[in-house]
This record gives structure tokens, C-alpha cells and sequence, in this order.
């Protein structure tokens, strides 16, 4: 099943003839307003069939090559030798900055510091604490759809989406409730790129100032519990793992943004995007009412479909040949994840969303290799009881309209989303 043979409306239509009579040198599936109107897709269509590996020209980022091709994706996220994570590199964006604007966190580091680093955070996701977690996950979504207005409309992603993942992030680093929408504010920050969009900060210069309040509001954090016994949040395995308690400012910082934009935009995304797919898929609602432990399998095909980060960058160590193109060392490659899952060689009815999918879990929103998301189980499971519990309470949500993107090409995200649960 491809988007040509689904039924377009005329925007959606108009995009695509646009994607496939373009000529292919000028396609350039970096740039924001594709996502920002959710046009993307016929682009990344049209490259899966004629340039699975294609070199871009960007008048924001540059030369890069794109790869939109599950295995070629799959080729590039499993061989960290070839092609590098590392902040000094380039990192894991599109966007090139200064190094001094680079953030130093362990997924834009390349092993063994990647690996160390990774390993002094990861027992908080552990089976056994996101088992001691559950219950309060619980409490607090049903505290929040509890408090849902009735037979009004209001924004799910403010009220629902950001309110039960920012609760969560206060949760995982013990941060004081009362201020924990400055998590949401900060992961923000560390996403923006205000040469695109000026809704969170309207430069470079301002960015860089909110993340230096951040950073002075966790050494705070990090020097309370550096002088206390360890802890399970995130800021005292930190403070007191061993590959981690000597690190520089820069690292901490880095990190910090790592943990909270990984924490938060993943979910956040997803609490939104299930609710869309649903509401533009009737069926597969009515077959979730019908079988309310299809959860179990709608939750992953939500994240595949969703695709929270749509993209993840690596930087060429040497001359490497990928799908017959030759990528020379220093090159970027930019891995299109939500591509990938929509690439009908791996993914059967990419474009159809299917609750009940025979392999759920076949997809690449997570990521492969070394640097497959941490936190992966958590956010599903974060998912997972959103959907039980609304299912237990709301025969219906009405989706009243289209949702505001967020004009970015690595995150895929929405700011405003009106719905209206019938009194």
C-alpha cells in the first residue's frame, strides 16, 4: 500500500504531484515547512523509490546525504565504526553549530564513553523500577483525566500530552513539582532552532541563556545530592556513578538535555499523535473498544506511526559506499526514521495505521544499535496505561479540528491539539 493509492485530499495531492515532478536534485526533505504542513511524507515516498540514498543540497544545513530506506537505515544505525554519533563530529542533528553551542551528551559520543556514560543512568529504567513505577504512573493519569473538562473544548496537548510527560520527568529526576513545567520549557529550548522558528526563543543567543538557567537550577540539584547518600533519580546516579561524578560542566549540561528532551518528546508526541490516528481511523477505534488489550499492540504501532524524532544524524569516518552511492569521510548522513517506517519493503501497509499489526515492534522510532532510546519500555509503558485508563472512562474524544505542528525537522511534534469529550 503506497500514499498513492490512499485517498488524498486536495492539499495532500497537490504536495505529492509536486514530490514526484520535481527534479531529484532538488528535493530536500530537511526542510521545516514540509513538516510543519505534513507534506513530508510524498518526498520521502519518492526517494524510497528513486534515490534510497540521496545526496541533498539545504540552504539552511548544508550538503548531506539522505537515507530514507529501512535497511539502509538499519546499515547506518548499526555500524557506529563508520559512522559517528560524536558531538566533535557534527552530533546527532541536521544543524551544524559551533562546537562551542555543541551539547556533549552520551548519545553524540561515540564508545567507550557512549558506553560508560549510558550504563550510569540505565538501572532507572530497569524492569524492576518501571514495576515500582507503575502505580503512580497510574494515579497520576487518572488524576489528570479525571480533571478533564466535559462538553468543551480544550487543547489535549497542553491539558493531557505535556501534563502527564512533565510529571513524569519531575518524577525520574526528583525535580520539585511545583516548578516542573520549566522541564517542559527546557526541552523545548534544547530542540528549537530559532533560524526557523522564533515560538520558543528568537535566537541562538537566548537559547544558549535558558539552558545556562537549566544548567544553575541542576548543579543546585547535583550538589545536594553529590554530599548525600545515592539515590534512584536521575541526578543522583550522576552525581555518583563512577564514569560520570568527575564530569566537565558541558558534559553535565549536555546530558541533562539528553535525559529531559528523551524523557519528554518521545511521549509527549505520541500521547498526541495515538489520538489523531485514531480519530482519522474510526475503524480501529471501534476495534479498540471492541478489544480493549489490542493496547497491548497499538502502543508500538503508535510510536512507528507518530515517529517523535524523525531523524537522526551521523558523520562519515571514512569512504563508504551505501546503496551503490560513495559517502566520503566528513560527510553527513541523516538517517530519515520516519521514512523508514513507511517503507513497504519492511513494514506491510506502511501507510495504513493497524492496531493489531502481527509485528508491532518492527520499527525504527527507537532507533538500533548502540544508541537504541533507553528509555524505550518506559515510554511505552506510559502509553500503555493513558490508553487503558481512557478507555476505561471515555466512550468517545472528538477531535475538532487539525493540529498545530511543531515546524521542525527532527522533532515531529504538535503545540495545539482541540478536542471536545462529549458530557
Amino acid at each position: 500500500m503506497t500514499t498513492a493509492t490512499l485517498e488524498l485530499d486536495p492539499v495532500q495531492a497537490a504536495a505529492r504531484e509536486r514530490a514526484f515532478s520535481m527534479p531529484l536534485e532538488q528535493i530536500d526533505p530537511a526542510n521545516p515547512l514540509l513538516f510543519e504542513n505534513d507534506t513530508v511524507g510524498h518526498y520521502f515516498e519518492r526517494l524510497r523509490r528513486d534515490a534510497p540514498v540521496h545526496r541533498s543540497t539545504s540552504p539552511m544545513f548544508g550538503e548531506y546525504w539522505s537515507v530514507s530506506t529501512y535497511k539502509e537505515i538499519m546499515a547506518v544505525d548499526t555500524n557506529h565504526q563508520a559512522f559517528s554519533s560524536d558531538w566533535s563530529r557534527g552530533g546527532i542533528v541536521i544543524a551544524d553549530r559551533p562546537m562551542t553551542e555543541r551539547l556533549q551528551m552520551f548519545i553524540a559520543m561515540d564508545p567507550p564513553k557512549h558506553d560508560v556514560q549510558r550504563l550510569a543512568v540505565s538501572p532507572i529504567v530497569a524492569p524492576a523500577n518501571l514495576a515500582n513505577m507503575e502505580t503512580l504512573i497510574r494515579e497520576r493519569t487518572c488524576r489528570v483525566l479525571d480533571g478533564l473538562p466535559r462538553g468543551e473544548t480544550f487543547d489535549w496537548v497542553q491539558h493531557v500530552s505535556i501534563e502527564l510527560t512533565t510529571l513524569m520527568l519531575a518524577t525520574l529526576f526528583d525535580f520539585p513539582l511545583e516548578d516542573r513545567r520549566l522541564l517542559t520549557h527546557w526541552s523545548d529550548c534544547a530542540t528549537a532552532n530559532p533560524d526557523v522558528d522564533q515560538r520558543v526563543v528568537t535566537s541562538w543567543d537566548e537559547r544558549t541563556a535558558e539552558l545556562g538557567k537549566m544548567f544553575a537550577y541542576f548543579t543546585k540539584m547535583w550538589n545536594e545530592r553529590v554530599n548525600a547518600p545515592p539515590r534512584t533519580d536521575l541526578v543522583s546516579m550522576l552525581a555518583h556513578g563512577e564514569a560520570t561524578r568527575n564530569m566537565p560542566p558541558l558534559e553535565y549540561m549536555g546530558n541533562l538535555v539528553l535525559l529531559i528532551v528523551g524523557g519528554n518528546d518521545t511521549t509527549r508526541n505520541s500521547m498526541t499523535g495515538g489520538l489523531l490516528a485514531l480519530s482519522r481511523n474510526p475503524s480501529e477505534w471501534a476495534k479498540l473498544r471492541a478489544n480493549p488489550a489490542l493496547v497491548d499492540s497499538m502502543v508500538p504501532e503508535i510510536i512507528r506511526w507518530q515517529t517523535p524524532l524523525a531523524h537522526m544524524r551521523r558523520t562519515a569516518t571514512r569512504d563508504v559506499e551505501l546503496a551503490g552511492q560513495k559517502i566520503r569521510e566528513g560527510e553527513k548522513v541523516v538517517m530519515w526514521y520516519l521514512s523508514g517506517n513507511r517503507d513497504a519493503t519492511a513494514i506491510e501497509d506502511p501507510d495504513r495505521f493497524v492496531i493489531d499489526r502481527a509485528r508491532p515492534r518492527q520499527h525504527l522510532s527507537f532507533g538500533f544499535g548502540i544508541h537504541r532510546c533507553v528509555g524505550n519500555r518506559l515510554a511505552e509503558l506510559q502509553l500503555k496505561i493513558l490508553w487503558q485508563e481512557i478507555l476505561a472512562r471515555f466512550p468517545r474524544i472528538e477531535v475538532l479540528g487539525e493540529p498545530t505542528r511543531v515546524k521542525s525537522s527532527f522533532v515531529r511534534g504538535y503545540t495545539a491539539l482541540p478536542v471536545r469529550i462529549p458530557a
